[in-house]
Protein backbone atom coordinates (compact mmCIF):
# COMPACT_ATOMS: atom_id res chain seq x y z
CA UNK A 1 0.00 0.00 0.00
CA UNK A 2 1.75 3.65 -1.23
CA UNK A 3 2.03 6.11 1.53
CA UNK A 4 -0.52 8.90 1.11
CA UNK A 5 0.62 12.50 0.99
CA UNK A 6 -1.21 15.25 4.01
CA UNK A 7 -2.73 16.56 1.35
CA UNK A 8 -4.71 13.21 0.31
CA UNK A 9 -5.54 13.03 3.63
CA UNK A 10 -7.18 16.00 4.02
CA UNK A 11 -9.48 15.70 0.91
CA UNK A 12 -10.47 12.46 1.63
CA UNK A 13 -11.50 13.18 5.77
CA UNK A 14 -13.43 16.29 4.23
CA UNK A 15 -15.26 13.96 1.62
CA UNK A 16 -15.99 11.80 4.52
CA UNK A 17 -17.26 14.16 6.65
CA UNK A 18 -19.30 16.13 3.82
CA UNK A 19 -21.02 12.82 2.70
CA UNK A 20 -21.98 12.30 6.66
CA UNK A 21 -24.17 15.92 6.57
CA UNK A 22 -21.63 17.79 7.91
CA UNK A 23 -21.61 21.30 6.47
CA UNK A 24 -19.61 24.28 6.75
CA UNK A 25 -16.53 22.78 7.67
CA UNK A 26 -13.14 24.55 7.01
CA UNK A 27 -9.44 22.28 6.95
CA UNK A 28 -6.83 24.72 7.56
CA UNK A 29 -3.26 22.77 8.06
CA UNK A 30 -4.84 19.76 9.16
CA UNK A 31 -7.36 21.23 11.80
CA UNK A 32 -10.92 21.67 11.87
CA UNK A 33 -12.44 25.05 12.22
CA UNK A 34 -15.54 26.24 12.02
CA UNK A 35 -18.04 23.73 12.30
CA UNK A 36 -21.73 24.69 10.99
CA UNK A 37 -24.01 24.81 14.65
CA UNK A 38 -26.72 22.74 15.21
CA UNK A 39 -30.64 23.95 15.67
CA UNK A 40 -33.03 22.69 17.92
CA UNK A 41 -36.16 21.24 15.71
CA UNK A 42 -39.10 23.78 14.99
CA UNK A 43 -42.34 23.90 16.92
CA UNK A 44 -44.70 21.34 15.87
CA UNK A 45 -48.21 21.16 16.01
CA UNK A 46 -50.44 17.68 15.69
CA UNK A 47 -53.89 19.46 13.47
CA UNK A 48 -56.55 19.75 15.76
CA UNK A 49 -59.64 18.03 15.30
CA UNK A 50 -62.01 20.43 13.45
CA UNK A 51 -65.24 19.39 14.82
CA UNK A 52 -66.59 23.14 15.34
CA UNK A 53 -70.03 22.37 16.02
CA UNK A 54 -70.90 26.18 15.84
CA UNK A 55 -74.50 24.95 15.05
CA UNK A 56 -74.85 22.57 17.92
CA UNK A 57 -73.55 25.31 20.13
CA UNK A 58 -75.77 28.05 19.16
CA UNK A 59 -79.43 25.71 18.67
CA UNK A 60 -78.82 24.57 22.27
CA UNK A 61 -77.79 27.72 24.25
CA UNK A 62 -79.80 30.28 22.48
CA UNK A 63 -83.08 29.65 24.71
CA UNK A 64 -80.91 31.08 27.68
CA UNK A 65 -79.51 34.19 26.00
CA UNK A 66 -82.17 37.12 26.22
CA UNK A 67 -83.08 40.61 25.13
CA UNK A 68 -83.06 43.49 28.32
CA UNK A 69 -85.22 46.50 27.95
CA UNK A 70 -84.71 48.68 30.40
CA UNK A 71 -86.90 51.59 31.13
CA UNK A 72 -85.44 54.94 32.01
CA UNK A 73 -87.08 58.14 33.70
CA UNK A 74 -85.52 61.21 31.59
CA UNK A 75 -86.03 64.61 32.11
CA UNK A 76 -88.13 66.35 29.37
CA UNK A 77 -86.53 68.85 27.24
CA UNK A 78 -87.94 71.73 25.03
CA UNK A 79 -86.63 72.57 21.76
CA UNK A 80 -85.40 75.85 22.55
CA UNK A 81 -82.54 74.97 25.16
CA UNK A 82 -81.11 72.08 22.56
CA UNK A 83 -78.61 74.28 21.25
CA UNK A 84 -77.63 73.87 17.49
CA UNK A 85 -77.93 70.25 16.27
CA UNK A 86 -74.76 67.98 15.55
CA UNK A 87 -74.46 68.08 11.74
CA UNK A 88 -74.76 64.65 10.11
CA UNK A 89 -71.85 62.80 8.26
CA UNK A 90 -75.07 62.06 5.79
CA UNK A 91 -75.70 65.67 5.54
CA UNK A 92 -73.84 66.28 2.13
CA UNK A 93 -75.07 63.41 0.23
CA UNK A 94 -76.85 64.47 -3.19
CA UNK A 95 -79.98 65.56 -2.88
CA UNK A 96 -81.08 62.45 -5.21
CA UNK A 97 -78.98 59.77 -3.60
CA UNK A 98 -81.05 56.65 -3.53
CA UNK A 99 -79.48 56.16 0.10
CA UNK A 100 -80.58 59.97 1.44
CA UNK A 101 -83.62 58.78 2.26
CA UNK A 102 -82.51 56.35 4.95
CA UNK A 103 -80.56 59.70 7.19
CA UNK A 104 -83.87 62.06 6.91
CA UNK A 105 -85.70 62.67 9.95
CA UNK A 106 -88.74 64.87 10.70
CA UNK A 107 -92.19 64.73 11.21
CA UNK A 108 -93.45 61.16 9.70
CA UNK A 109 -89.73 60.53 9.74
CA UNK A 110 -88.55 62.46 6.60
CA UNK A 111 -88.05 65.92 5.76
CA UNK A 112 -87.70 68.09 3.26
CA UNK A 113 -84.42 67.79 1.35
CA UNK A 114 -82.29 70.68 2.54
CA UNK A 115 -84.17 71.37 5.53
CA UNK A 116 -83.18 70.20 9.16
CA UNK A 117 -86.02 68.77 10.93
CA UNK A 118 -87.30 70.75 14.04
CA UNK A 119 -86.19 69.61 17.15
CA UNK A 120 -89.00 67.56 19.13
CA UNK A 121 -89.80 67.31 23.06
CA UNK A 122 -88.08 64.63 24.53
CA UNK A 123 -90.20 61.47 25.74
CA UNK A 124 -90.68 61.19 29.20
CA UNK A 125 -89.40 57.58 29.67
CA UNK A 126 -86.10 56.27 27.39
CA UNK A 127 -85.41 52.64 26.84
CA UNK A 128 -82.58 51.41 26.61
CA UNK A 129 -81.31 47.96 25.05
CA UNK A 130 -79.09 45.16 26.30
CA UNK A 131 -78.77 41.12 26.34
CA UNK A 132 -78.56 38.77 29.26
CA UNK A 133 -78.55 35.07 30.16
CA UNK A 134 -80.51 32.74 32.81
CA UNK A 135 -78.21 31.36 35.10
CA UNK A 136 -80.68 28.93 36.93
CA UNK A 137 -84.23 27.61 35.96
CA UNK A 138 -86.59 29.75 38.02
CA UNK A 139 -85.56 32.94 36.84
CA UNK A 140 -82.25 34.37 37.40
CA UNK A 141 -80.67 36.73 34.84
CA UNK A 142 -77.31 37.84 34.30
CA UNK A 143 -76.64 41.38 32.57
CA UNK A 144 -74.28 44.24 33.12
CA UNK A 145 -74.90 47.60 35.55
CA UNK A 146 -74.28 49.82 32.89
CA UNK A 147 -77.71 47.64 31.04
CA UNK A 148 -80.13 48.84 34.07
CA UNK A 149 -78.33 51.80 35.70
CA UNK A 150 -81.22 54.34 36.14
CA UNK A 151 -83.57 52.07 35.19
CA UNK A 152 -87.18 51.91 36.46
CA UNK A 153 -88.82 49.32 34.86
CA UNK A 154 -87.27 45.73 33.45
CA UNK A 155 -88.42 43.39 30.23
CA UNK A 156 -87.14 40.14 29.08
CA UNK A 157 -87.73 39.62 25.61
CA UNK A 158 -87.07 35.26 25.07
CA UNK A 159 -85.66 34.22 22.43
CA UNK A 160 -89.14 33.34 20.73
CA UNK A 161 -89.74 36.59 20.87
CA UNK A 162 -91.95 36.34 23.93
CA UNK A 163 -91.62 39.37 27.07
CA UNK A 164 -91.31 38.94 30.38
CA UNK A 165 -91.42 41.15 33.25
CA UNK A 166 -88.64 41.13 35.52
CA UNK A 167 -87.54 42.90 38.99
CA UNK A 168 -83.61 44.03 39.71
CA UNK A 169 -82.03 41.98 42.68
CA UNK A 170 -79.07 43.78 42.88
CA UNK A 171 -75.85 45.53 40.89
CA UNK A 172 -72.35 45.69 41.78
CA UNK A 173 -70.48 48.86 39.66
CA UNK A 174 -67.24 48.00 40.52
CA UNK A 175 -67.44 44.53 38.30
CA UNK A 176 -70.54 46.30 36.11
CA UNK A 177 -71.98 43.19 36.67
CA UNK A 178 -76.46 43.13 37.62
CA UNK A 179 -78.92 40.01 38.36
CA UNK A 180 -82.33 40.48 37.27
CA UNK A 181 -85.34 37.89 38.48
CA UNK A 182 -88.00 37.24 36.22
CA UNK A 183 -91.30 35.53 38.61
CA UNK A 184 -93.10 32.88 36.34
CA UNK A 185 -94.88 30.24 38.25
CA UNK A 186 -94.87 26.82 37.07
CA UNK A 187 -92.34 27.73 34.53
CA UNK A 188 -89.03 26.33 34.13
CA UNK A 189 -85.87 28.31 32.00
CA UNK A 190 -83.46 26.79 29.80
CA UNK A 191 -80.36 28.23 31.48
CA UNK A 192 -76.53 27.86 31.17
CA UNK A 193 -73.63 27.23 33.32
CA UNK A 194 -70.45 29.01 34.10
CA UNK A 195 -67.25 27.44 32.76
CA UNK A 196 -63.86 27.24 34.59
CA UNK A 197 -61.93 30.00 32.85
CA UNK A 198 -58.56 29.02 34.33
CA UNK A 199 -58.83 26.14 31.30
CA UNK A 200 -59.46 29.14 29.07
CA UNK A 201 -56.65 29.15 26.46
CA UNK A 202 -55.39 31.99 23.93
CA UNK A 203 -56.58 31.22 20.32
CA UNK A 204 -59.91 28.88 21.82
CA UNK A 205 -62.72 29.44 19.52
CA UNK A 206 -65.62 31.43 21.27
CA UNK A 207 -69.27 32.06 20.62
CA UNK A 208 -70.97 35.70 21.44
CA UNK A 209 -74.92 35.46 21.56
CA UNK A 210 -77.00 38.62 22.14
CA UNK A 211 -78.97 42.03 20.82
CA UNK A 212 -76.69 43.85 18.76
CA UNK A 213 -78.45 47.16 18.16
CA UNK A 214 -81.59 45.77 18.57
CA UNK A 215 -81.95 43.55 16.36
CA UNK A 216 -82.84 40.30 18.48
CA UNK A 217 -80.65 37.12 18.93
CA UNK A 218 -77.39 37.29 16.80
CA UNK A 219 -74.21 35.16 16.85
CA UNK A 220 -71.25 35.62 16.07
CA UNK A 221 -67.86 34.02 16.58
CA UNK A 222 -64.01 34.59 16.85
CA UNK A 223 -61.44 33.39 19.21
CA UNK A 224 -59.69 34.45 22.99
CA UNK A 225 -57.45 37.34 21.56
CA UNK A 226 -55.92 37.81 25.23
CA UNK A 227 -56.74 36.79 29.10
CA UNK A 228 -55.80 39.31 32.11
CA UNK A 229 -56.84 42.31 30.26
CA UNK A 230 -56.50 46.24 32.34
CA UNK A 231 -58.32 48.31 30.15
CA UNK A 232 -58.43 51.31 33.33
CA UNK A 233 -62.13 50.40 34.31
CA UNK A 234 -61.53 49.74 37.70
CA UNK A 235 -58.80 48.02 40.71
CA UNK A 236 -60.67 44.23 39.19
CA UNK A 237 -59.68 44.80 35.61
CA UNK A 238 -58.71 40.86 34.94
CA UNK A 239 -60.65 40.98 30.86
CA UNK A 240 -61.10 38.32 28.43
CA UNK A 241 -60.26 40.24 25.06
CA UNK A 242 -62.13 38.01 22.00
CA UNK A 243 -61.90 39.17 18.14
CA UNK A 244 -65.48 37.65 18.01
CA UNK A 245 -67.77 40.37 16.26
CA UNK A 246 -69.35 42.41 19.52
CA UNK A 247 -71.31 45.97 19.19
CA UNK A 248 -73.40 48.28 21.32
CA UNK A 249 -76.33 46.09 22.65
CA UNK A 250 -74.26 42.81 22.93
CA UNK A 251 -73.29 44.25 26.69
CA UNK A 252 -74.98 41.87 29.12
CA UNK A 253 -74.58 38.89 26.88
CA UNK A 254 -72.31 35.57 26.94
CA UNK A 255 -69.76 34.92 25.16
CA UNK A 256 -69.74 30.44 25.52
CA UNK A 257 -67.11 27.49 24.76
CA UNK A 258 -67.63 24.86 22.16
CA UNK A 259 -69.22 23.26 25.36
CA UNK A 260 -71.81 25.90 25.79
CA UNK A 261 -70.47 26.74 28.96
CA UNK A 262 -70.37 31.02 29.39
CA UNK A 263 -66.74 31.78 29.52
CA UNK A 264 -67.30 35.48 30.02
CA UNK A 265 -69.74 38.26 29.87
CA UNK A 266 -69.51 40.77 26.75
CA UNK A 267 -68.95 44.35 28.74
CA UNK A 268 -66.80 46.56 26.66
CA UNK A 269 -65.59 47.02 23.41
CA UNK A 270 -62.56 48.96 22.26
CA UNK A 271 -63.96 51.03 19.02
CA UNK A 272 -63.11 54.28 17.52
CA UNK A 273 -66.63 54.77 15.07
CA UNK A 274 -68.69 53.10 18.07
CA UNK A 275 -68.77 49.92 15.80
CA UNK A 276 -66.83 46.47 16.10
CA UNK A 277 -63.37 46.57 15.18
CA UNK A 278 -62.49 42.92 16.48
CA UNK A 279 -61.38 44.34 19.71
CA UNK A 280 -64.21 42.66 22.55
CA UNK A 281 -63.38 42.32 26.37
CA UNK A 282 -65.29 39.93 28.28
CA UNK A 283 -65.72 39.41 32.50
CA UNK A 284 -64.04 36.36 33.53
CA UNK A 285 -66.77 33.23 34.32
CA UNK A 286 -64.90 33.30 37.78
CA UNK A 287 -65.37 36.44 38.80
CA UNK A 288 -69.09 37.10 37.31
CA UNK A 289 -69.61 33.31 39.56
CA UNK A 290 -68.75 35.15 42.79
CA UNK A 291 -70.35 38.31 42.44
CA UNK A 292 -73.84 36.84 40.33
CA UNK A 293 -73.94 34.55 43.97
CA UNK A 294 -73.03 37.81 46.73
CA UNK A 295 -75.55 39.41 44.45
CA UNK A 296 -78.19 36.64 44.76
CA UNK A 297 -77.88 35.81 48.05
CA UNK A 298 -77.04 39.61 49.86
CA UNK A 299 -78.49 41.76 46.69
CA UNK A 300 -74.86 43.19 47.33
CA UNK A 301 -71.34 42.05 47.08
CA UNK A 302 -69.31 42.08 50.42
CA UNK A 303 -65.95 42.59 49.71
CA UNK A 304 -62.97 42.81 51.89
CA UNK A 305 -61.32 46.46 52.22
CA UNK A 306 -57.37 47.23 53.39
CA UNK A 307 -57.35 51.14 52.98
CA UNK A 308 -54.17 51.68 51.19
CA UNK A 309 -52.57 53.85 48.27
CA UNK A 310 -50.57 51.18 46.16
CA UNK A 311 -48.46 51.53 43.17
CA UNK A 312 -46.35 49.11 41.01
CA UNK A 313 -42.81 47.56 42.14
CA UNK A 314 -40.39 48.60 39.27
CA UNK A 315 -37.20 46.83 38.77
CA UNK A 316 -35.29 50.32 39.91
CA UNK A 317 -37.37 50.56 43.35
CA UNK A 318 -36.48 46.54 43.79
CA UNK A 319 -33.25 47.42 43.40
CA UNK A 320 -33.31 50.00 45.50
CA UNK A 321 -34.84 48.27 48.61
CA UNK A 322 -33.03 44.95 48.00
CA UNK A 323 -36.05 42.98 46.74
CA UNK A 324 -35.06 40.16 44.09
CA UNK A 325 -37.87 40.49 41.72
CA UNK A 326 -40.41 42.89 40.67
CA UNK A 327 -43.10 41.51 42.61
CA UNK A 328 -46.06 43.30 45.29
CA UNK A 329 -47.44 46.79 45.90
CA UNK A 330 -45.94 49.63 47.27
CA UNK A 331 -47.67 51.65 50.12
CA UNK A 332 -47.96 55.07 48.64
CA UNK A 333 -50.49 56.24 51.41
CA UNK A 334 -52.44 54.48 53.77
CA UNK A 335 -55.13 56.05 54.69
CA UNK A 336 -56.30 57.62 57.75
CA UNK A 337 -57.94 55.24 60.32
CA UNK A 338 -58.25 51.97 57.97
CA UNK A 339 -57.47 48.16 59.00
CA UNK A 340 -54.28 48.76 57.31
CA UNK A 341 -52.94 51.65 59.70
CA UNK A 342 -54.20 50.10 62.56
CA UNK A 343 -52.03 46.85 62.02
CA UNK A 344 -49.28 49.25 61.13
CA UNK A 345 -48.47 49.15 58.06
CA UNK A 346 -46.34 52.23 56.85
CA UNK A 347 -45.52 54.22 54.04
CA UNK A 348 -42.70 52.86 52.21
CA UNK A 349 -43.75 49.23 52.71
CA UNK A 350 -43.70 46.35 50.22
CA UNK A 351 -46.75 44.23 50.55
CA UNK A 352 -45.57 40.96 48.88
CA UNK A 353 -48.29 38.00 49.70
CA UNK A 354 -51.55 37.55 51.44
CA UNK A 355 -51.92 34.56 53.60
CA UNK A 356 -48.81 32.88 52.09
CA UNK A 357 -50.09 33.75 48.23
CA UNK A 358 -47.95 35.99 46.30
CA UNK A 359 -48.95 39.30 45.10
CA UNK A 360 -47.66 40.29 41.90
CA UNK A 361 -48.70 43.90 42.00
CA UNK A 362 -51.15 46.41 42.93
CA UNK A 363 -54.24 44.79 40.53
CA UNK A 364 -53.79 41.36 42.18
CA UNK A 365 -53.60 42.97 45.56
CA UNK A 366 -56.93 44.55 45.34
CA UNK A 367 -58.27 41.64 43.82
CA UNK A 368 -57.13 38.96 46.52
CA UNK A 369 -58.33 41.51 49.57
CA UNK A 370 -61.45 41.84 47.61
CA UNK A 371 -61.76 38.06 47.84
CA UNK A 372 -62.34 37.89 51.24
CA UNK A 373 -65.69 39.27 53.50
CA UNK A 374 -65.09 41.62 55.58
CA UNK A 375 -64.26 41.12 59.39
CA UNK A 376 -62.13 38.69 58.03
CA UNK A 377 -58.43 38.52 59.82
CA UNK A 378 -55.46 38.07 56.52
CA UNK A 379 -51.84 37.38 57.34
CA UNK A 380 -50.08 40.14 55.00
CA UNK A 381 -46.26 40.09 54.36
CA UNK A 382 -44.98 43.21 54.05
CA UNK A 383 -40.90 44.31 53.10
CA UNK A 384 -39.62 47.25 55.05
CA UNK A 385 -36.03 48.16 55.89
CA UNK A 386 -34.83 45.10 53.86
CA UNK A 387 -36.14 42.02 55.18
CA UNK A 388 -39.63 40.55 55.46
CA UNK A 389 -41.97 40.64 58.03
CA UNK A 390 -45.95 39.59 58.55
CA UNK A 391 -48.64 41.44 60.17
CA UNK A 392 -52.12 40.41 60.56
CA UNK A 393 -55.13 42.63 59.36
CA UNK A 394 -58.74 42.12 59.85
CA UNK A 395 -59.87 43.39 57.05
CA UNK A 396 -63.38 46.22 56.85
CA UNK A 397 -66.04 46.54 55.19
CA UNK A 398 -65.56 48.06 51.31
CA UNK A 399 -69.12 49.10 50.59
CA UNK A 400 -69.09 51.67 54.03
CA UNK A 401 -65.75 53.65 52.36
CA UNK A 402 -66.70 57.10 51.24
CA UNK A 403 -64.91 57.21 47.91
CA UNK A 404 -65.02 61.17 47.60
CA UNK A 405 -61.60 61.61 46.38
CA UNK A 406 -59.50 63.77 48.37
CA UNK A 407 -58.10 67.20 47.02
CA UNK A 408 -54.18 68.18 47.63
CA UNK A 409 -53.27 70.32 50.05
CA UNK A 410 -51.50 73.72 49.69
CA UNK A 411 -48.12 74.73 49.07
CA UNK A 412 -45.25 74.84 51.54
CA UNK A 413 -44.23 78.26 51.73
CA UNK A 414 -41.88 80.46 49.61
CA UNK A 415 -38.45 78.46 49.50
CA UNK A 416 -34.72 79.47 51.15
CA UNK A 417 -31.42 78.83 50.61
CA UNK A 418 -31.53 76.06 48.28
CA UNK A 419 -28.66 74.24 47.64
CA UNK A 420 -27.54 71.65 45.52
CA UNK A 421 -27.84 67.82 45.61
CA UNK A 422 -24.22 66.87 44.12
CA UNK A 423 -24.39 64.48 41.46
CA UNK A 424 -28.67 64.14 41.22
CA UNK A 425 -29.34 67.60 39.04
CA UNK A 426 -31.55 68.36 42.37
CA UNK A 427 -31.89 72.32 44.02
CA UNK A 428 -33.24 71.76 47.36
CA UNK A 429 -34.17 73.37 50.53
CA UNK A 430 -35.94 73.09 53.99
CA UNK A 431 -39.37 72.96 53.84
CA UNK A 432 -40.58 75.82 56.65
CA UNK A 433 -43.23 73.50 57.55
CA UNK A 434 -40.22 70.85 58.73
CA UNK A 435 -41.27 67.65 56.89
CA UNK A 436 -38.97 67.12 54.35
CA UNK A 437 -36.81 68.63 51.65
CA UNK A 438 -38.94 70.71 48.93
CA UNK A 439 -37.18 70.25 45.46
CA UNK A 440 -37.25 73.70 44.48
CA UNK A 441 -35.45 72.94 40.36
CA UNK A 442 -34.41 69.74 38.41
CA UNK A 443 -32.33 69.98 35.83
CA UNK A 444 -34.00 69.20 32.45
CA UNK A 445 -30.74 66.46 31.44
CA UNK A 446 -30.78 64.72 35.16
CA UNK A 447 -31.51 61.34 35.54
CA UNK A 448 -34.12 62.50 38.34
CA UNK A 449 -36.09 64.61 35.37
CA UNK A 450 -36.46 61.69 33.58
CA UNK A 451 -38.45 59.60 36.22
CA UNK A 452 -40.92 62.45 37.29
CA UNK A 453 -39.05 64.95 39.71
CA UNK A 454 -40.19 67.76 39.23
CA UNK A 455 -39.71 71.25 41.00
CA UNK A 456 -42.41 71.76 44.10
CA UNK A 457 -42.28 67.70 45.34
CA UNK A 458 -41.27 67.29 48.60
CA UNK A 459 -38.68 64.39 49.45
CA UNK A 460 -39.92 62.62 52.68
CA UNK A 461 -37.87 59.97 52.99
CA UNK A 462 -34.88 57.98 51.11
CA UNK A 463 -34.57 54.67 51.28
CA UNK A 464 -37.41 54.38 54.26
CA UNK A 465 -35.44 57.02 55.98
CA UNK A 466 -37.44 60.00 56.88
CA UNK A 467 -35.17 64.05 56.13
CA UNK A 468 -35.71 67.15 57.30
CA UNK A 469 -32.33 68.64 55.14
CA UNK A 470 -30.08 67.81 52.56
CA UNK A 471 -28.02 66.49 54.97
CA UNK A 472 -29.88 63.81 55.99
CA UNK A 473 -30.90 63.26 52.13
CA UNK A 474 -26.90 62.89 51.69
CA UNK A 475 -26.24 60.23 54.49
CA UNK A 476 -29.44 58.37 53.77
CA UNK A 477 -27.79 57.73 49.88
CA UNK A 478 -24.20 57.38 51.84
CA UNK A 479 -25.69 54.74 53.29
CA UNK A 480 -27.83 53.06 50.50
CA UNK A 481 -24.33 53.38 48.63
CA UNK A 482 -21.77 51.50 51.74
CA UNK A 483 -24.90 48.57 51.71
CA UNK A 484 -24.10 48.03 47.62
CA UNK A 485 -27.33 49.31 46.38
CA UNK A 486 -26.53 50.86 42.58
CA UNK A 487 -30.47 52.90 43.52
CA UNK A 488 -32.04 54.55 45.96
CA UNK A 489 -35.71 54.91 47.15
CA UNK A 490 -37.09 58.25 47.21
CA UNK A 491 -40.38 58.60 48.50
CA UNK A 492 -41.90 61.69 47.39
CA UNK A 493 -45.29 64.17 48.27
CA UNK A 494 -47.12 66.29 45.98
CA UNK A 495 -50.08 67.91 47.63
CA UNK A 496 -51.60 64.62 49.80
CA UNK A 497 -50.27 61.77 47.28
CA UNK A 498 -47.33 60.29 48.02
CA UNK A 499 -45.08 58.38 45.19
CA UNK A 500 -41.87 56.47 44.98
CA UNK A 501 -39.14 56.90 42.56
CA UNK A 502 -36.01 54.71 42.56
CA UNK A 503 -32.83 56.83 41.09
CA UNK A 504 -29.54 55.79 40.66
CA UNK A 505 -26.84 56.39 43.07
CA UNK A 506 -24.22 58.75 42.02
CA UNK A 507 -20.74 57.20 41.34
CA UNK A 508 -22.58 53.86 41.44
Amino acid sequence: MSAQTPQTQKRKLTAALLAAGVAGLVVTGGVMTDIAPTFAQPVQVAPPVQNLGFADVVEKVSPAVVSVRVREAVQATSGGNDGPAAESPFENLPENHPLRRFFEFGPQGRSTPGQRAEPRRAPREGMAQGSGFFISDDGYVVTNNHVVEGGTRYTIVMDDGSELDARLIGTDKRTDLALLKVDAENRKFTYVDFADDSKVRVGEWVVAVGNPFGLGGSVTAGIVSARGRDIGAGPYDDFLQIDAAVNRGNSGGPAFNLEGQVIGVNTAIYSPSGGNVGIAFAIPASTARSVVASLRENGNVQRGWLGVQIAPVTADIAEAVGLSDENGAIVTLPDTDTPATKAGIQTGDIITAINGETVSGPRELARKVAEYRPDTTIDVTLWRNGEAQDVKVELGNLASLDEASNTGGGGSGVPVNPSSLEGYGLTLTPNDEGDGVVVTDVDPDSEAATRGVSAGDTIVAVNGAAVKSQRDVEAALRTASGSGRKAALFQLRSGEQNRFVALPISGS
